[in-house]
């Protein structure tokens, strides 16, 4: 196709700076941020790390608070706590309690907290009131001393409201705390990267992402007031991390996370408990750096740009979903394999916008060439025969005329008589209808408009047995037009109007193409096509079943190679006749033969229509019929030679010595004469009824009476089996009609009977039964002869063919009359068999459709 004059293109370059403009007005909305949050929590929430061993949970929870008051308790109450869970054997114990106030029970919780050794203590940064700069709120003096160590305990909160991870160090501008669950692991505080901040700036520095164990509870958890009231339990604290803090829902200490949302919060404790278990195991997961992400959404714009342009449309789906699979299989690999987070929501619209883009760009691309060949394909040529319904009535009368030879005919205009043959407006039949022909005898009548013009056409067809065909034939013809439609009705958009003219230029093209290959395949003769280097690229239905290939092994295959297949030759060999055609591009006539039938192949070199591309059209006709004449036509010349010439030979040698003597005139002489008009009388005979048999058709066909045909044959050679003393014995009561010519049938079982006569012994019986079976009219003529041998079976029904056990008897025939049966059974689309034992006699079998099942 030639794209050089489009405008539009469907290029790399078109479709990237598509995809990237609109993917940046896409950054204006919240969409891939929401897109990514989504991935995220789905990813995280379908496979949750399961929790490690060493964390358990003490919670302030609403039976605490009603067995111990409300908040806030006496810190001695959190000493002794802290003693239990010693002599529990806790190896960390992490308070996620702010203690910013002094209390007098400090130096006891103190102590209590010097004596366990590992105690780690809660730093928030907020301004004391809303009046001063942010600030770090530390726990009471007498109590940072006796912590083991200090840790922030702020949880980061996304852009949609929901706590994913935190910064694993935050402070103001001198120092850095570890989160509570870094500082559980013995991380210290360290100097922040830029030390010139000012020390009121909040600097928070490695954000991880928590992959939490479950949602709220998924963690080991006892209520506080239980550890406290009841003995130290070595079983459930002993070598743990323990955390304490609140999850009762009135401290508002709660976190909207991906497992509940707003629905089933998560307590601030419950967050670093999780987030300890997932650095313990190592299972924190990084942002990816800033700039990874742009980079991947522009290699898959790079990608989609340079892929899809040149796939086939049908391709363009599968790959934009191929590109999706890979995004999310590479996500999560990097998510649960290098615990690395990578946002690919811009990659991932890009393939859902590169689909849509792409497709568009093509069919504006579609649209603009069908614009300039629309015209082209509507004024292409089209195989359209003139319809009989747009022709005036004096053309279809002359057409009519040539075609059929009417006795007569009526053409009238109104009341006006264009034309007339043996008919007047008198036979005009009443109540014609428009267009639908009326049948009366030999007579055909239609009623036809053209215009405002109404007329009127009679015929009388030939009386014989074609006037049936020929009105059934006058039935099917369209000669009234059909009624248009509205033309207000026709597409007013321009896309749809334009989708109709390729609706009718598509259909004019496919008939054509229809029509050549249906006149293709409807050639008597078998059509090849071959390229210029003699591969065949077309061949019809009669190929196929010629030369049983099947068609889809046909094209490709050399044209010498499937010659050579199938009538191998040495002079000339067929790549030579194929080369030399194309080579020389001079036609060749060449016999061929193919399972035991002769055809003739005539190869004839073509030119494409403006190419210098040549090829061949090889013809193949099937001259089997004709070569099976001449060889027929060489045997009844010899056969005439010496069969029909030897008994006239002898018949003017015997005349001419009567003619020398005629008074020594003997009756054996004329007997003998007699015998030899009688023989030349018999051949010319059945060479006559052998003529008739094969020129039998169906137009000759007429309903008759099967069980008549045989008596009226059995009757026929009664006299000829009286003289031997055979007794012809008929079964058979049921009438069986049949459609065929009764003159040939009967002419058939006469030949049947006769040589069962002729055959028999005398006194001997002939059993003659008639009777249906099926769809069938059965006929079984029995004699006791000698029988048939059987290697002479196969040729019984061949013409001139003779039994040699006959002409040993000295029953001498022609050869014909069984052939002459069986072409007679053959054209009453009938069968017949015989079945015969040497000594036992020979059983005859004709079986003829009867007329109510024939096709």
């Amino acid at each position: 196709m030639n794209r050089d004059w489009l405008p539009i293109k469907t290029t790399p370059w078109t479709l990237g700076l598509t995809l990237l403009a609109l993917l940046l007005i896409i950054q204006t909305s919240a969409l891939p941020r929401q897109l990514d949050f989504w991935l995220l929590d789905e990813a995280m929430t379908s496979y949750p790390p399961a929790p490690s061993e060493d964390v358990v949970l003490v919670a302030i929870d609403e039976l605490s608070l009603d067995r111990l008051g409300r908040w806030p308790w006496r810190r001695n109450i959190h000493a002794e706590l802290i003693t239990k869970l010693r002599e529990a054997g806790a190896k960390t114990i992490v308070f996620d309690i702010l203690f910013s106030e002094p209390s007098p029970d400090d130096p006891e919780l103190a102590a209590a907290m010097k004596a366990h050794g590992d105690v780690i203590l809660p730093v928030y940064l907020s301004p004391p009131t809303s009046n001063y700069l942010l600030s770090e709120q530390l726990p009471a003096a007498p109590l940072a001393s006796a912590a083991s160590g200090l840790g922030h305990a702020h949880v980061e909160l996304d852009v949609d409201g929901v706590a994913r991870g935190l910064y694993l160090f935050n402070g103001l501008g001198k120092q850095l705390w570890p989160s509570l669950s870094l500082a559980a692991n013995g991380e210290k505080p360290r100097n922040p990267e830029v030390p010139q901040a000012p020390s009121f700036v909040n600097v928070r520095d490695d954000y991880h992402i928590t992959p939490l164990s479950g949602g709220s509870g998924a963690l080991p958890t006892h209520s506080y007031v239980h550890v406290l009231n009841q003995p130290p339990a070595p079983a459930l604290f002993k070598g743990k991390t323990v955390f304490i803090g609140a999850t009762a829902p009135g401290f508002g200490d709660i976190l909207p996370t991906p497992f509940s949302g707003l629905s089933r919060p998560m307590s601030g404790v419950e967050f670093h408990a999780n987030t300890f278990s997932a650095y313990s195991q190592d299972l924190l997961i990084s942002p990816a750096p800033a700039w990874m992400s742009p980079a991947l959404t522009l290699l898959t714009i790079i990608f989609m740009a340079l892929v899809l342009p040149r796939m086939r449309p049908a391709r363009t789906l599968v790959a934009c979903f191929a590109v999706v699979a890979v995004l999310l299989g590479g996500y999560l690999a990097e998510l649960f394999g290098a615990r690395l987070w990578i946002p690919i929501a811009n990659a991932l619209i890009v393939p859902f916008l590169a689909f849509p883009i792409s497709s568009g760009l093509r069919l504006a691309m579609t649209n603009q060439f069908l614009n300039r060949q629309l015209d082209d394909l509507a004024r292409s040529p089209q195989v359209a025969l003139p319809e009989p319904s747009r022709r005036h009535p004096t053309q279809l009368l002359e057409h009519f005329q040539a075609l059929f030879q009417p006795r007569g005919w009526l053409l009238q205009q109104g009341q006006d008589t264009l034309s007339a043959k043996d008919m007047s407006p008198e036979d005009i039949p009443e109540n014609l209808q428009p267009g639908d022909w009326l049948h009366r005898s030999n007579q055909s009548w239609v009623k036809v408009f053209r215009g405002d013009a109404s007329y009127i056409l009679g015929l009388i067809l030939p009386n014989d047995l074609s006037r049936e065909a020929i009105q059934r034939y006058l039935s099917r013809l369209k000669l009234e037009s059909p009624e248009t439609g509205d033309k207000a009705n026709k597409p007013s958009e321009n896309i749809s109007a334009r989708i109709e003219r390729v609706r009718i230029a598509t259909e004019r093209m496919n008939h054509m193409q229809q029509f050549i290959r249906r006149s293709f395949e409807r050639m008597p003769d078998g059509v090849i096509v071959t390229d210029e280097l003699g591969v065949i690229r077309f061949a019809n239905g009669h190929i196929e079943e010629w030369f049983q290939e099947p068609m889809p092994s046909l094209g490709g295959l050399p044209l010498a190679r499937l010659l050579d297949g199938h009538d191998p030759r040495d002079t000339p060999p067929w790549h030579e006749t194929v080369s030399d055609t194309l080579t020389l591009l001079q036609s060749r006539t060449v016999d061929l033969r193919i399972r035991s039938k002769d055809f003739l192949i005539h190869f004839a070199p073509f030119a494409l229509p403006e190419s210098k591309q040549h090829g061949i059209i090889a013809n193949i006709s099937d001259i089997s019929e004709l070569r099976e004449q001449q060889r027929q036509h060489r045997e009844a010349i010899d056969f005439i030679s010496h069969d029909v010439r030897s008994p006239l030979v002898s018949q003017l040698a015997l005349i001419e010595q009567l003619k020398r003597d005629p008074s020594h005139i003997e009756k054996g002489q004329l007997d003998q004469l007699g015998r030899l008009a009688r023989r030349s009388y018999h051949l010319a005979e059945e060479f006559v009824q052998l003529a008739r048999a094969e020129q039998l058709t169906e137009t000759r066909f007429y309903e008759c009476e099967f069980l008549a045909i045989v008596e009226n044959a059995r009757d026929s050679v009664s006299e000829q089996a009286a003289e031997k003393g055979i007794h012809l014995r008929l079964q058979g009561t049921e009438d069986l009609w049949l459609r065929g010519n009764a003159e040939l049938l009967e002419r058939a079982v006469i030949n049947l009977l006769t040589n069962a006569v002729q055959y028999s012994p005398p006194d001997s019986t002939v059993d003659i039964q008639v009777f249906p079976a099926g769809h069938q009219a059965f006929l079984t003529i029995a004699d006791e002869g000698s029988g048939i041998d059987q290697e002479e079976l196969p040729h019984l029904f061949d013409r001139y063919r003779r039994q040699k056990s006959s002409e040993l008897a000295g029953i001498h025939g022609t050869g014909l009359g069984l052939s002459f049966v069986k072409i007679v059974v053959e054209k009453h689309r009938g069968e017949i068999s015989v079945t015969s034992t040497p000594g036992d006699g020979s059983v005859f079998t004709l079986k003829l459709p009867i007329e109510n099942h024939m096709a």
